[in-house]
C-alpha cells in the first residue's frame, strides 16, 4: 500500500456514512457548493489516494455540515497521523 496522501479521508467515509450519504450524494452537495468533484475523487480521498487542498477541505466540511476541524483525525491520533504521513514521504 503507498503512502496516505491525506489525514482527512477517514473522517470524511465516517461521516458521510453517519449522514447516509453516498459518496455520489457528497460529490453532487460539493457541487452545488461550486466544486465539480465526481464520486471517483470522493472514493480516493476516503481511501486515502488523493491529496486534499484547504479549499477542498472547506467545501467537504459545508457538504457534510460540519466544522472543518471535523474532519481531522482526534487529538490524541493527530500527532500520530502527521509523523506517520511525513515520515512515509521520506522513505
Amino acid at each position: 500500500m503507498s503512502s496516505p496522501q491525506n489525514i482527512v479521508g477517514l473522517r470524511v467515509k465516517a461521516l458521510r456514512r453517519e449522514r447516509g450519504l453516498t459518496q455520489a450524494m457528497l460529490a453532487a452537495r460539493c457541487g452545488m457548493l461550486g466544486w465539480d468533484v465526481g464520486e471517483n475523487v470522493v472514493t480516493k480521498i476516503e481511501t486515502q489516494i488523493r491529496c486534499v487542498v484547504d479549499a477542498e477541505l472547506l467545501c467537504l466540511a459545508q457538504a457534510l455540515e460540519v466544522p472543518p476541524q471535523v474532519l481531522f483525525p482526534p487529538t490524541e491520533k493527530t500527532k500520530a497521523g502527521i509523523k506517520k504521513y511525513f515520515l512515509s514521504k521520506n522513505a
